[in-house]
């Protein structure tokens, strides 16, 4: 069965960077289109990156910049590098993938930007 496991998550201060890892298994995975997705207390899940299989990225406007996502399919994990963060960066972030109408997500990491 599909499983993602996002780790790599962690209190930072503003300005500082992290990087988040989620590790794929149950599936064929340089085939899958794969995504960071982020949820704030409050608000809506919102899309952060997507990579496609060629390795095409596409961002947030609101992380354009400062995030990048990338993908290592002898591993079978997805990253998302996270540099100059800011306070609003604060959510819980989950890895996603679709096969067909079906998503599956990772259980999320937790990433709090605070002094």
């Amino acid at each position: 069965q599909v499983q993602l496991v996002e780790s790599g998550g962690g209190l930072v201060q503003p300005g500082g960077s992290l990087r988040l890892s989620c590790a794929a298994s149950g599936f064929s995975f340089s085939l899958y289109v794969m995504r960071w997705y982020r949820q704030a207390p409050g608000k809506q899940r919102e899309l952060v990156a997507t990579i496609f299989t060629n390795s095409v990225t596409v961002y947030a406007d609101s992380v354009k910049g400062r995030f990048t996502i990338s993908r290592d399919n002898t591993e079978s994990t997805v990253y998302l590098q996270m540099n100059s963060l800011k306070p609003e960066d604060t959510a819980v972030y989950s890895c996603n993938t679709f096969q067909g109408p079906t998503g599956y997500w990772g259980q999320g990491t937790q990433v709090t930007v605070s002094t």
